[in-house]
Formats: C-alpha cells, sequence, structure tokens
C-alpha cells in the first residue's frame, strides 16, 4: 500500500508546527504513531482553542 506524497506532507507540517519537531524525527514514527500524534495534537488544539 502506498500513502499519497501530499499527505505525508500535511502530516509532517502539522507535526512540525505544533511540535516542532525536525523531518527526521517526524519521518522516523511509524505511519500508526505518526497519525496517533496527530489525533493528540488535534485534540489538544480544540481544548484550548473552546476555552479561549
Amino acid at each position: 500500500m502506498t500513502y499519497a506524497v501530499d499527505r505525508v506532507w500535511e502530516e509532517l507540517a502539522y507535526v512540525a508546527y505544533y511540535l516542532h519537531w525536525d523531518l527526521d524525527k517526524i519521518l522516523d514514527l511509524e505511519h500508526p504513531v505518526r497519525n496517533r500524534v496527530i489525533g493528540e495534537i488535534g485534540k489538544i488544539h480544540t481544548r484550548f482553542t473552546d476555552e479561549s
């Protein structure tokens, strides 16, 4: 199974923006782990947005 290149770049940018991780660190994550990190970032972002 291949993963869309554009989608990978979206995930990289999202994690890099919120966690300030470098590209190599993000790419080292297995896909399910990266998706989990993205989900958790989204929950935190939503919670902070709702509180302000």
